[in-house]
């Protein structure tokens, strides 16, 4: 029994501590310091629902939680809004949310008629719209269509690895494996996140490159382990679609 109490005796110094410790890092009154140190339980007690508790619900990482789980449990949400949105006030930005939620959700159809609709008049020439455009018929596989909008992109206005990845895609769509090459070495070399080394492992594979296709998935792999677990969820999934390219080339 004596050893119990020695234990939570223990637990509450380090506790204490703790809270010392925070109040000085997080630049709180000082009054808490001596709140906490002069009533020890109690004033601990509050400083943790008082400051402690508010900083955990509502700091970033909080909100981003949180949006991950309503996002989970809602994916429609975003897009229910931005429809909303849309229908109550068509300006070109609400049309632009409304068109990339739509994407989110796989409703590619629907993206490609809200960017068309929206590249008009003093808009026609918009490079975001332009691009939503053509990442959507990428996306139906209208690569023909996609192709000269993402070549205009890139002769107008300076590479970027979004648009590169997606000239990729329409490329190696149209049988133009060589011309595909360039834009997704670029792509996956700049491209944050892991969909353009994946999309670019997928491609060696499917060309008869399993070697090269065998290193990228392996890259793909180290860099996956050293990711943030928020963004676990997605990177397991371009792994994936890399690892069946490169199962199927075998």
């Amino acid at each position: 029994m004596q050893l119990g109490f020695s234990g939570l005796g223990l637990l509450g110094l380090l506790f204490t501590v703790a809270l010392c410790v925070h109040v000085v890092r997080t630049g709180q009154n000082m009054i808490w310091l001596y709140l906490i140190l002069f009533v020890p339980v109690l004033g601990g007690l509050v400083y943790f629902v008082a400051v402690i508790v508010p900083q955990w619900t509502s700091g970033p990482a909080a909100r981003k939680a949180r949006e991950a789980a309503r996002e989970t449990l809602d994916p429609g949400r975003d897009y229910r809004q931005a429809k909303a949105a849309a229908d109550d006030t068509p300006t070109v930005h609400n049309q632009m949310r409304l068109a990339a939620a739509a994407g989110e959700l796989g409703r590619w159809d629907e993206a490609e008629a809200v960017y068309r609709a929206a590249a008009r008049g003093v808009h026609a020439e918009d490079p975001a719209l332009a691009y939503g455009l053509a990442r959507s018929l990428v996306e139906l596989g209208r690569y023909a269509e996609a192709r000269p909008l993402l070549e205009k992109l890139e002769a107008d206005n300076p590479r970027t690895p979004q648009t590169a990845l997606q000239l990729a895609r329409a490329y190696e769509g149209l049988g133009m494996t060589a011309e595909a090459e360039g834009p997704y070495n670029y792509a996956a070399a700049r491209l944050p996140g892991l969909e353009g080394l994946a999309r670019q492992a997928a491609f060696l594979a499917r060309t008869g490159r399993e070697a090269e296709a065998q290193d990228a998935l392996t890259e793909i792999d180290k860099r996956l382990a050293r990711t943030n677990a928020r963004f676990q969820r997605e990177g397991r999934q371009w792994r994936d679609l890399a690892a069946e390219a490169v199962r199927r080339g075998r």
